[in-house]
């Protein structure tokens, strides 16, 4: 028998108990077939050996915005801009370079108040610059917009009567004018706008992304909602990656996430649907699960508060320091207990966007009424964020067996901002690691990109030491393992999106996907400090940073 691949690296680590590490794998057809001994004496068609480098599982980020990210790499990047005088600088810069193009937006992404004082642009100023030119600032939370009069006037803010839609405000100041600050659902009246994105432009997007994913070392990514509402690019959305997969664009495994907007009411036979005849899913009743090695559904998202940066979290206490008091849940209750049972029971575990505490309560409370009406599936319902989460809810958490998915990658370019937002008293609650593993969760680690950035290894550092980039410590009591942290994004993010069959660990049968580190993350003294050296997918190099290795990445043996 000959091996399409043997991998060797001083230090290969398994994430598997028995036999933590290993020093050789064997790969056919981009599955794993031996380790060591099992292949020792086997010929194969070409040798990937990383000499004194640590090869673990390939890296998963189980909550990020891909198709987002990929379009934003042509927009102004606002989170260099160090006050208003700056960002102003550069929307001006901008029109100036799409003067013979009149109709084109000014586009800019990872809009940061902090970065200016607190401050937001003043709707005036934007509007000298732009003029009658359509204008889309996002917030870095992606969940606030900023935007000027000419788009106001289009999607018909100014019109008498105009009130802001369900789950999301048009602010406005102390006179009644709006500020050009658009938070949450209101979102979706510039989107309009701009969206559909044609699936050529999408596919190119997602090809430069996970390139860069692959750069990261990440082999596997979960995209947290398409294909409807304010986070969709398309109502064909799904198209863009199984496109670029078939191509040969895809440099990462999708697992995509369709928003519940995405979902309609679906009516089949009253022995379906756990009985009652009645759901919400995608036609054809195609579910959680259907697709590919390379593209796959997820769970169904399930957006429930905003952001505690954009002021939109619903929380239980006036502590985020914000104008809303305690911040706003996007829609009615008992609107989301309809929609995300019917989701449930049509086989769409759910992931429920919650921050505020207020909105972690739902989803525990939507997420407990699933189960007991319905049973606890195969895959765990998530909470995407667990923001700002009391003790309490960590144990009742706990006692569901569910996952969580928040962002240690957010402490060190935003834990300042949290801490103040918070307060002292309930700076312990952010987003937590340590009393999420003793409590039985899983811990899924995530990005949340283009929040932050997707250096998974700047954000396993964080999960471990919780320092701030001033030099704070955040919640140290919440410091996680090294393993655990790796973990977060193998072992434990496989298990949490419902792929440990596939992905999480190096086992026989699983997907030949790899991240080869300069050193161990177990042993480092810092992760963040490692180097990526290669990404394998299926057997295959996606990415290689050593210096005068053939594209092909391999010697070959006969």
């Amino acid at each position: 028998m000959k091996l399409d691949l043997i991998l060797r690296a001083a230090e290969i680590l398994t994430m598997v108990r028995a036999r933590p590490t290993v020093r050789a794998v064997g790969v056919i057809g981009g599955r794993i077939v031996g380790f060591d001994d099992e292949i020792a004496g086997l010929a194969a068609e070409c040798t990937l050996d990383f000499g004194n480098a640590c090869v673990t599982p390939g890296l998963i980020d189980a909550h990020c915005h891909t198709a987002w990210w990929g379009l934003g790499l042509t927009a102004l990047d606002l989170s260099r801009a160090s006050g208003l005088e700056e960002l102003y600088a550069m929307v001006k810069a901008e029109v100036e370079r799409l003067a013979d193009d009149p109709g084109a937006w000014v586009h800019g992404t990872g809009f940061n108040p902090a970065s200016h004082g607190g401050n937001f642009p003043d709707i005036t100023r934007l509007d000298e610059l732009t003029g009658d030119r359509p204008l889309c600032l996002r917030h870095t939370s992606g969940h606030a917009t900023i935007t000027n009069t000419a788009t106001l006037r289009q999607v018909g803010v100014l019109e008498p009567g105009f009130a802001s839609p369900e789950g999301g405000i048009v602010v406005r100041d102390g006179e009644g004018r709006p500020t050009g600050l658009i938070e949450e659902a209101a979102q979706g009246l510039v989107q309009a706008l701009l969206v559909p994105y044609s699936t050529d432009r999408l596919v190119d997007a997602l090809e430069k992304a996970t390139t860069r994913y692959a750069a990261q070392g990440i082999t596997s990514f979960s995209e947290a909602g398409v294909g409807g509402g304010w986070i969709g690019h398309s109502n064909i959305e799904v198209t863009a990656y199984q496109t670029a997969a078939s191509r040969g664009r895809l440099h990462a495994r999708a697992q995509l996430m369709p928003a519940i907007d995405a979902l309609r009411p679906l009516r089949a036979h009253v022995r379906d649907f756990l009985g009652e005849g009645a759901g919400m899913g995608l036609d054809l009743g195609v579910g959680y699960g259907f697709g590919d090695d390379n593209v796959r559904f997820g769970h169904v998202k399930v957006f429930l508060d905003g952001s505690l940066l954009g002021a939109t979290a619903a929380v239980t206490e006036s502590f985020c320091g914000h104008d809303h008091n305690t911040g706003y849940l996007l829609d009615e209750p008992e609107a989301y207990r309809e929609r995300a049972l019917a989701a449930y029971r049509a086989g769409w575990p759910l992931a429920l966007h919650a921050i505020g505490d207020a909105a972690i309560d739902l989803a525990l409370d939507l997420i407990e009424e699933a189960y007991k009406r319905y049973g606890c599936g195969d895959v765990p319902c998530r909470i995407e964020h667990f923001g700002i989460a009391r003790p309490d809810q960590v144990e009742r958490a706990g006692r569901l067996g569910i996952a969580v998915a928040p962002q240690a990658g957010f402490i060190g370019p935003l834990g300042e901002q949290m801490a103040e937002r918070v307060g002292a008293e309930r700076e312990s609650w952010l987003y937590r690691g340590r009393s999420v593993v003793d409590a039985g969760i899983l811990l899924a680690g995530s990005s949340d990109l283009p929040v932050a950035d997707n250096n998974l290894r700047r954000g396993m550092q964080s999960a471990v030491d919780r320092r701030t980039d001033a030099g704070s410590a955040l919640a140290p009591a919440e410091a996680i393992l090294p393993e655990e942290a790796l973990r977060t994004h193998t072992e434990w993010a496989a298990r949490a999106t419902g792929q440990i069959r596939d992905k999480g660990t190096l086992e026989r049968g699983k997907l030949a996907d790899f991240t080869v580190f300069s050193g161990s993350p177990l042993t480092a003294e810092s992760i963040a400090e490692l180097d990526i050296m290669a990404t394998v997918l299926g057997g295959k190099l996606s990415y290689d940073a050593r210096a005068g290795v053939d594209p092909a990445g391999a010697s070959q043996e006969s």
